[in-house]
């Protein structure tokens, strides 16, 4: 019987919602990962205002000793985790700060072995006449900062725009570096906006999809990031028709929201490692998600975004699923013509490519399997996070396929 069914869940949201997260991460982990040993609760301190905030728990993980591998449990014996601690029952996630946060923790790490610090502070490299550089947004939600990339070629023409969500633990350069999206940018101009998730949101810079508020226009995270596209419209005159937002794991998750919140303000979307729209509702159904139980929420009547989706077949963290229901969600009522096609990167990562077109020829669905592949992105770079550089270029293939898509209606500032 799967772990995951034998936890008392009415339990895990009571003590969410009392704030005891260190007890309801127990409960969980319990039957999730077997051995693994949590840390003891310390007593509540107070924080900076006076207010009690609780000591977040800490799981000792090992680093993958393989390339899109997984981060799994320490044996008792203090020995590194044999090829069996890849089993899917013995995979845990890396130094979890609290119980919400660790509804995003990422398992792939292939260049963890250069350190943790050296992977979150890459140099991020600028030619000549370009440029990379911080703004902040705000709006009656609150505010957030973003970097975005203004290519050399730059000269007050109307350029598309990219909004890049990164993942958990990650910020705006070490997705630039690991995505390489800058580079792709110079080579075919197009701007790049960032939005950064900062720890005061969540304490593993993840985006919040999990949360109902998130999952809806005119409020919360989306309202944010939507708003920081309107406002790199404003400010360099790009093409309002010309959109896109893409992103990893957690950033998938939001782009898959955004698609469905914005579907005006954005032309197409990029979702790797991600999950659908509204797959879950709380803290709890996020880990039924997760492991591919997640419900589906029909896309609501409205413009159809066209969608890329990439999501390795042996992802421990995000059930391959997931990449599924994207693409049902994201399904018109008109019947499309698919062609599948099976192929090899040069770096020797086998795929599958589910191209999904209308009657009039136009690629409406892409679906990208990537086999034998964790929770990383295809074809990044090591000098960023959560890469696999044996794999298609992701980034280059997103780009291809945005291309492909503009959308004539400009939507109003949220």
């Amino acid at each position: 019987m799967n772990a995951f069914l034998k936890i008392n869940m009415r339990e895990v949201t009571r003590l969410t919602q009392a704030g005891k997260l260190t007890e309801a991460l127990a409960l969980l982990r319990s039957h999730l990962t077997p051995g693994v040993t949590h840390a003891s609760p310390a007593q509540d301190r107070p924080g900076p205002g006076g207010e009690t905030k609780r000591p977040s728990p800490t799981l000792d993980m090992m680093a993958p000793s393989e390339t899109g591998g997984a981060w799994t449990a320490p044996s008792h014996s203090g020995d590194r985790a044999t090829s069996e601690s890849h089993r899917p029952d013995k995979a845990a996630s890396v130094r979890t700060p609290a119980f919400r946060d660790h509804l995003f923790t990422l398992h792939s790490v292939p260049a963890a072995s250069r350190g943790l610090e050296a992977v979150l502070k890459p140099e991020v490299a600028v030619p000549d006449g370009a440029r990379f550089e911080e703004r902040t947004f705000s709006n009656h939600v609150g505010s957030r900062t973003y970097k975005v990339y203004v290519p050399s070629s730059y000269a007050g023409q109307a350029l598309p725009v990219v909004v890049m969500l990164h993942g958990c633990t990650q910020n705006p350069d070490d997705f630039a570096a690991g995505t390489r999206m800058n580079e792709l940018a110079e080579e075919q101009q197009f701007l790049v906006a960032y939005p950064r998730q900062p720890q005061s949101a969540n304490m593993q810079k993840c985006w919040n999809w999990f949360n109902v508020n998130n999952q809806q226009r005119d409020g919360g995270e989306p309202s944010l990031i939507a708003g920081i596209a309107l406002q790199v419209i404003e400010e360099f005159a790009a093409d309002p028709a010309r959109v896109y937002v893409a992103g990893l794991s957690a950033g998938g998750a939001t782009a898959a929201i955004m698609a469905t919140t914005y579907p005006e303000l954005f032309a197409a979307a990029g979702v790797h490692s991600g999950l659908a729209c509204g797959a879950a509702r709380d803290m709890p159904s996020a880990f039924a998600a997760m492991a591919g139980r997640g419900a589906i929420r029909r896309r609501s009547e409205g413009p159809l975004v066209p969608m890329i989706v990439f999501h390795g077949n042996a992802d421990r963290t995000v059930s391959p699923v997931n990449g599924d229901q994207i693409v049902t969600q994201a399904e018109p009522e008109m019947a499309l013509t698919k062609v599948v096609t099976r192929g090899e990167s040069p770096g020797g990562m086998n795929y599958t490519r589910i191209v999904q077109r209308d009657d009039s020829g136009a690629e409406i669905l892409e679906q990208w399997v990537l086999h034998g592949v964790g929770h990383a992105w295809s074809g990044g770079s090591t000098s960023g996070s959560y890469t696999d550089p044996r794999g298609p270029d992701a980034s280059r293939e997103m780009i291809r396929f945005f291309s492909a898509h503009a959308n004539a209606k400009v939507a109003a500032r949220p």
